[in-house]
């Protein structure tokens, strides 16, 4: 017959384990954000970015806005130099219409596609995630994808009802810088930038073919999330997720 100090020695171990293993699992949900942003990931710049957990799948939850790679070494920046820019085939980076200031800390950076097939832009551990992994998104969040992903009352122009915040991505209308402009020889501050407040485009890491890449976009006045690709030269906004 066992005694009853027997008992208790045996079930105590069991209990302490129990709720360690539920600690555990609540300090994994704090550490990588658990909807809302409240987990963070640091670039090579010490800007720190909220991130968010979607789909089982670790997101910042702001653009990046990092003007070096995660080895530290510069990334290059041609400034006002449209030239510079369209023909920048080594990574390069930009702020909307050259304008730090005003538009960096709220928007992030604007980054080629050069920059983002070298492997080093996101903090170490993160990349910029795949063709694949953006449709997996949309499928999870399903109907009015776009809409939900906006930050509301993020800057978006227009009536956007449908910038609902649901999902903690917080997506801005940070606007485009294009490599060129068919039928244009100038430009605006340097730079063809075009559709601040009116759309925001993401690159993905998957090239559709030698000259250009998938990416996302998600505009003011809709509510849905479209799938294209366009010139690796252009700038557009990246976020990045955990490996």
């Amino acid at each position: 017959m066992i005694s009853v100090k027997h008992i208790t020695t045996f079930r105590l171990p069991l209990i302490m384990l129990v709720l360690l293993a539920v600690a555990g699992a609540c300090r994994k949900d704090d550490a990588v954000g658990t909807g809302t942003g409240d987990g963070s990931v640091t670039d090579a710049d010490g800007n720190r970015y909220r991130t968010v957990m979607i789909d089982g799948q670790e997101w910042m939850a702001e653009n990046l806005r990092t003007t070096k790679y995660n080895d530290g070494s510069p990334i290059e920046s041609p400034g006002t130099n449209g030239t510079a820019w369209a023909g920048n085939r080594n990574g390069a980076y930009s702020w909307h219409k050259n304008d730090r200031e005003t538009y960096g800390e709220k928007y992030g950076a604007l980054y080629n596609w050069h920059a983002v097939n070298s492997g080093r832009l996101c903090p170490p551990r993160w990349r910029v995630p795949t063709d694949e992994e953006w449709t997996e998104i949309n499928r999870h969040i399903v109907v009015t994808a776009g809409g939900k992903m906006k930050a509301s009352g993020g800057g978006w122009n227009g009536t956007n009802a449908e910038a609902a915040g649901e999902t903690g991505f917080d997506a801005l209308p940070g606007g485009v810088r294009l490599h060129s402009l068919s039928g244009k020889t100038t430009s605006v501050s340097g730079g063809f930038f075009y559709y601040e407040g009116r759309t925001g485009r993401w690159w993905t890491s998957s090239a559709e073919s030698s000259a250009e890449a998938w990416h996302r976009s998600i505009h003011a006045g809709s509510g849905s999330i479209y799938r294209s690709h366009s010139p690796k030269g252009n700038g557009y906004s990246v976020r990045c997720i955990k490996e």
